[in-house]
């Protein structure tokens, strides 16, 4: 199933919502399945935009973070969004769209640039951007993060400075072991208790991120993780330094101090981040947590479904998420 036919699926979920009685939550309810269909479709289906006026873009002022806020005239429950991998940041137009229609659904949205992570190389000063943003919040503030992005937002969760401020944390196709994710990276398997799997991964984009973090790697050791045969037995071993870098940037490790409600939405064939990662993290920290595996998502991207009922099943799951977030932010 491609974006158009999730677009149909979830318009005919849309026009059932339409002849229902309007009523406050009725109304809401839409809003959220407005939202769903043109994320689901990357905005091919309009609906939410076709009901609601386009927000506003400005900087925000904000301490040692580079940050736009997106806000529609009514203003909204004020929600931080983490971009995943993005060359322009809080610029790059997919995460503009992103903003734009978190705005559209009723939040009032801060986009911080999220440094290494428009160059391919997460570092554990990424997470002050994130906090830095959330101390201008108002409590409780919702968090959504993309991708890779969940690294600082769910280390900044756990800051003690900032911790309180966060009342629900939506990770969306994010991670939890930083060691596990670059294993899955440059050799294709994941893990986690009885689950097992591999995918493969193009060569060049092994390339390209063992480039880009180049400093931390000396020749033998990117040669070495090049080839998926020799990676495994090389990241059994890492260095101090590498060791060291990596714990820093697993949200794992800090789980337990996040006071945020967790909702941990992954697809079940995501090719970047196994969802395992997301099984992960809820060992982690059970409490206040919640897992939602889907088949209706690839990676954050509409994807495949294996069959329409469960593809109906995926839709309503993540509608009561969407509707979720305003009720429990």
């Amino acid at each position: 199933m491609r974006q158009p036919e999730v677009a149909r699926l979830l318009s005919l979920v849309l026009a059932t919502l339409l002849v229902a009685p309007v009523v406050v939550a009725g109304h809401r309810l839409l809003v959220r399945a407005a939202f769903l269909v043109e994320f689901l479709s990357a905005g091919e289906a309009r609906p939410l935009s076709s009901l609601t006026a386009a927000p506003r873009r400005e900087t925000m002022a904000v301490a040692g973070a580079t940050v736009d806020r997106w806000v529609g005239a009514t203003g909204g429950a004020p929600l931080v969004l983490v971009h995943g991998y993005a060359p322009g940041g809080k610029d790059e137009p997919r995460v503009q769209a992103a903003a734009a229609l978190l705005a559209r659904a009723g939040f009032d949205v801060a986009v911080p640039t999220i440094p290494g992570l428009t160059r391919g190389r997460l570092r554990p000063d990424d997470v002050q951007p994130v906090v830095a943003t959330l101390a201008t919040r108002a409590a409780p503030t919702v968090v959504v993060a993309v991708s890779v992005g969940a690294g600082p937002a769910l280390l900044a969760a756990a800051d003690p400075r900032v911790r309180d401020r966060v009342g629900t944390l939506l990770s969306l196709g994010g991670y939890a072991s930083a060691p596990e994710l670059l294993r899955f990276f440059l050799t294709g398997e994941y893990a986690w208790r009885e689950v097992r799997g591999r995918v493969v991964h193009e060569p060049e984009v092994v390339r390209w991120f063992l480039e880009a973090n180049g400093d931390l790697l000396d020749a033998p050791a990117r040669e070495a993780l090049a080839d998926p045969a020799r990676a495994g037995a090389r990241l059994a071993a890492p260095s101090p330094a590498v060791s060291g870098l990596l714990a820093a940037l697993s949200p794992e490790r800090v789980a337990r101090h996040i006071r945020a409600r967790l909702v941990l939405v992954h697809g079940v064939d995501d090719r970047a981040v196994p969802y395992t990662e997301s099984l992960r993290l809820a060992a982690a920290r059970p409490e206040r947590t919640r897992v939602v595996l889907v088949g209706v998502l690839d990676h954050v991207e509409a994807g495949r479904p294996r069959a329409w009922l469960s593809a109906l099943r995926d839709l309503a799951a993540l509608l009561l998420v969407v509707h979720g977030l305003r009720a429990d932010g």
